[in-house]
């Protein structure tokens, strides 16, 4: 690779990189985007954590999981009998691979169809030059009047503990078991724990999760918070434990042994395999960042302003790396402001309109603000919820397990935050995103029409519930 010049330099191709780059190009900048990921044959692929290791090929395990699940205990109460069903899980992760492939390589094509420069190797930050930024890239160097840092996070370590991806595993590992482990440990059960624990527990293993913290996912609403306990806890049967104090953690030819403490009392968990899910930091090694004289906060995150501005001169910072929710779709539109920006555009992120979604079974959403945090910041506010036990849809499809709750402005409607606990909360969450974006109210959100039957209509009737006039409960 000779010496190159750049007006937008990408480090890191995940979701807000690659998106970062595309758009750029689009607006006419001379545009490349340097990674460094490989994958198990030592090919250099795009796409970074989210579409390698991360948000696609978890999601594609999940749906398999799901899919078994499915064929095994809920046919049958369609009058659909099914004898002898197994799983190949050599095939399911073949098939996840095969996506992740798809993914991957789509993201190049995208890089050619927008005359994107894909440089591979590591990007490190050496300083600035007459034509602008200069960055190493595995021993040559690239100059560049803008740079986009891209890079992600990566999973926080467990102190005392060595991921091999063998016994003791994080997402890597987790994502590429030869077989069903019989008895399935995880450590955390926050969003990652809770997918993957899932995707192995409804292919016949026992899981057990162990949660540092005494609350039970504290981020999402409250209500949210115990139904989906009584749902993964009672009907599918993970056995949750909060309040844990971690010890010692141990492997030999038998399995790992877990030891900890619960309540003041000493226990201990056997397993065949260990997922170490507990979160995740941002990946700053080797940028460079101390010898350019980028800041960064007490942990870690690049510090930007609120439109991803470091404190240095034409530098960019997005995604995971800095606040902000780690989320693929924030870090998306990140990219997008961003490149907006350095072409003159007016361009925004608001935060406080960022969905999330965990993809359990029944999987979970939310935008806004939670009941406890209304009060907690003295918000007043009216509340409409919504079971799906009497939507007609979901009676129809054979899953009517939880509902919609909506939070709005007493005095001025406004909606403050939607919450969701349904199998397909992930896609009926963008309409509460759509309507809080343009600052609606839930009487706008009452007065739509819905297509009946939809699961959407429970959004309506949670609108409608805010003035306490719902139709059909």
């Amino acid at each position: 690779m000779s010496d190159q010049s750049f007006d937008v330099l990408v480090i890191g191709s995940g979701p807000a990189g690659y998106i970062c780059a595309i758009r750029a190009a689009q607006l006419g900048m001379r545009t490349a985007c340097v990674e460094k990921w490989k994958n198990a044959d030592g090919k250099y692929v795009l796409g970074g954590t989210c579409l390698n290791v991360g948000c696609i090929p978890s999601k594609a395990l999940l749906q398999s999981s799901e899919e078994y699940e499915h064929l095994v205990r809920h046919l049958d109460g369609h009058g659909i009998k099914v004898n002898g069903a197994t799983v190949d899980v050599p095939k399911m992760i073949a098939r996840k691979d095969a996506i992740v492939a798809k993914m991957t390589d789509g993201i190049a094509y995208l890089f050619r169809k927008n005359k994107v420069s894909w440089l591979k190797g590591h990007a490190r930050l050496v300083g600035r030059g007459d034509q602008g930024w200069l960055v190493d890239v595995d021993g040559q160097t690239v100059t560049s009047k803008y740079v986009v840092v891209a890079t992600g996070s990566k999973p926080r370590s467990l102190p005392g503990v060595e991921i091999d991806n063998e016994r003791i595993c994080d997402n890597v590992g987790a994502l590429n078991f030869k077989e069903v482990p019989k008895r399935l440990g995880v450590i955390g059960a926050g969003v990652i724990g809770l997918e993957l624990g899932s995707v192995w527990r409804r292919l016949g293993a026992t899981v057990t999760v162990l949660e540092a913290l005494p609350t039970f996912l504290a981020a999402a609403d409250e209500a949210v918070s115990r139904e989906a306990w009584k749902i993964f806890t009672q009907e599918q049967g993970l056995d949750i434990r909060l309040g844990v104090k971690l010890g010692e953690v141990k492997q030999d030819a038998r399995g790992v042994t877990v030891h900890y403490e619960l309540e003041g009392k000493a226990q201990k968990l056997e397993c065949d395999k260990l997922i170490v899910a507990i979160g995740r930091v941002p990946n700053t090694d080797g940028l460079g960042a101390e010898a350019v004289g980028l800041k960064l906060d007490e942990r870690g995150f690049i510090e930007v302003d609120d439109h991803c501005r470091t404190s240095l001169p034409n530098l960019f910072a997005i995604g995971d790396v800095v606040r902000g929710p780690m989320l693929a779709h924030k870090g998306e539109e990140e990219g997008v402001m961003v490149a907006e920006l350095i072409a003159g555009q007016k361009a925004h992120v608001n935060l406080d309109t960022i969905p999330w979604v965990i993809y359990t079974t029944p999987e979970i959403a939310w935008v806004g603000r939670t009941e406890k945090q209304l009060k907690e910041e003295g918000i007043p506010y009216r509340m409409g919820q919504f079971p799906f036990s009497v939507n007609g849809r979901a009676l129809c499809a054979g899953d009517a397990r939880g509902f919609v709750k909506m939070l709005a402005h007493a005095r001025t409607d406004e909606i403050l935050g939607v919450h969701i606990i349904n199998t397909h909360a992930s896609e009926l969450i963008t309409e509460a995103v759509v309507a809080m974006e343009f600052r609606a109210c839930a009487e706008d959100i009452a007065r739509i029409v819905h297509a009946h039957p939809s699961l959407t209509e429970a959004m309506r009737e949670a609108a409608l519930a805010v003035d306490k006039r719902a139709l059909n409960i």
